[in-house]
């Protein structure tokens, strides 16, 4: 059994309104028997820094002061410190992988079928399903077994998941080209506080650093990242660790 675990990074500009240009959903892939200790990694490493919270992309940001903060009082330099010794703790074991939907907001509203917010994260989600998909498929002919998996999505409120499990279960059950997509994949999407899941706080992690490599061109942490990111046999990311939506007319950076 593998675990992904998914978050997002960026918030989607509404339809005609100025915002970021991107919007990254990241999977981080973990085997089931490589989660404790890698969970017990991150407890570990907090208590040894004192870091006493939750695991946060945006807590890293330069100036960022928030009460909930752990990191407020530490320099730039500790803050950055602490990043790579987390992003270290995933790249340190081979068998965990990431596949990320990376989307350009103002180009997929040119779609017809986008038209909100809520479009934006159901397009990029999709596209990390079927990543996962196609991982255990990897997973399963390199093995010569057949591995399954769930998804363990971050709890956002109410509307927000209802919606989520509804169009997942969509995703695995309707008839036509989505029923024979995700024979792997079991139940539906599972949902949890992020700051009681160590899967969900690394995927945070990993999220911003595609985010930023994209939306601010800058590529110090996603380089650090960018071993974990599935590929296909001949080395490739672009389709096979990051998938870009919509690809037709795409403008911005290409993973090679």
């Amino acid at each position: 059994m593998h675990l992904c675990f998914v978050d997002e990074s960026g918030t989607p500009a509404k339809l005609g309104a100025a915002g970021s240009r991107y919007f990254v959903i990241a999977g981080l892939i973990i085997p089931e028997d490589k989660w404790h200790r890698i969970s017990g990694h991150l407890q570990g490493q907090k208590a040894n820094r004192g870091y006493h919270g939750e695991l946060k992309w945006r807590y890293f940001a330069p100036n960022n002061a928030e009460p909930a903060n752990p990191m407020r009082e530490w320099d730039q330099a500790a803050r950055n410190t602490f990043r790579s010794l987390m992003f270290r703790i995933l790249t340190s074991d081979r068998s965990i992988k990431v596949v990320a939907g990376v989307c350009d907001a103002p180009l997929a509203y040119g779609l017809g079928n986008v038209n909100e917010q809520a479009d934006i994260y159901f397009r990029t989600y999709k596209v990390v399903t079927e990543r996962f998909q196609y991982a255990l498929q990897d997973i399963s002919r390199e093995s010569g077994k057949t591995f399954h998996g769930i998804i363990v999505a971050d709890h956002r409120g109410t509307g927000d998941d209802k919606r989520l499990r509804e169009q997942h279960q969509r995703l695995l059950d309707e008839t036509g080209s989505y029923s024979s997509n995700y024979p792997n994949l079991i139940e539906g999407c599972f949902l949890s506080p992020s700051h009681t899941s160590a899967g969900i706080q690394f995927a945070d992690m990993v999220a911003g650093a595609i985010w930023r490599r994209f939306e601010h061109d800058d590529a110090t942490f996603f380089d650090q990242i960018r071993p974990l990111l599935r590929t296909s046999p001949s080395g490739a990311i672009d389709g096979f660790g990051l998938a870009r939506f919509p690809k037709r007319g795409w403008g911005g950076p290409i993973v090679a």
